[in-house]
């Protein structure tokens, strides 16, 4: 992989469209492989990985393509994942009904019970009194990650939303990157535990900057 090209297109991203989902979702489910939020609730069998990579298709492709924005550089390696407020409402029956299976093999029968935790606890920390950009995924493949391609990325996103105004929120459960975020501007919002034996997740805001 180029890093000096990943690193240039991601300062330029474009707007993923539908013959780019693919790829989005094989360069998330190999960035997030080792995620500790990902490894508790994911299935612990030998079918993990094409698990990940079956989740981030579906989550892709049938509830934010179309919903929202997807930036990533023109030879992929990385994505970022941005919804706007309006998109964040109850998902429909058929929706949840078409998402069960997927989420079932995701998780397996011994697991889901955690995905459930993980989804109530960002639903219940999430703001929604007022419009904002939601960060949902940020990502880069872990050949090139600590490079600088997730920061590019991520200030072409808040770039944006400056120029339009627009508040952001998003959660993290990588404490490390919490400076990350700090340095473009987004605050500590609240700190928990899905379950008491699940990893922390942080939420963060962010104002937008003159």
């Amino acid at each position: 992989m180029d890093i000096g090209a990943l690193r240039r297109g991601a300062e330029s991203p474009v707007q993923a469209t539908r013959a780019d989902l693919a790829g989005v979702a094989d360069d998330l489910a190999d960035a997030f492989c080792d995620d500790v939020l990902f490894d508790w609730f994911l299935r612990a069998d030998a079918r993990r990985d094409q698990a990940r990579l079956r989740f981030f298709n579906f989550v892709i492709a049938r509830m934010t393509f179309g919903a929202g924005r997807i930036d990533r550089p023109a030879t992929g390696g990385a994505a970022a994942v941005w919804m706007p407020f309006e998109a964040l409402v109850p998902t429909p029956l058929l929706t949840e009904l078409r998402a069960l299976p997927v989420l079932l093999h995701a998780t397996g029968l011994g697991r889901f019970s955690r995905l459930t935790a993980v989804r109530e606890a960002m639903d219940r920390h999430h703001p929604m009194d007022r419009p904002h950009a939601y960060l949902m995924f940020l990502g880069v493949r872990q050949s090139a990650q600590g490079h600088g391609v997730g920061s590019r990325l991520l200030k072409v996103g808040c770039d944006r939303l400056d120029a339009a105004g627009t508040p952001a929120y998003l959660e993290t459960q990588t404490e490390r990157n919490i400076a990350l975020y700090e340095r473009f501007g987004f605050t500590v919002t609240s700190e928990n535990r899905p379950r008491a034996d699940a990893p922390r997740l942080w939420s963060l805001w962010r104002e937008p900057q003159a």
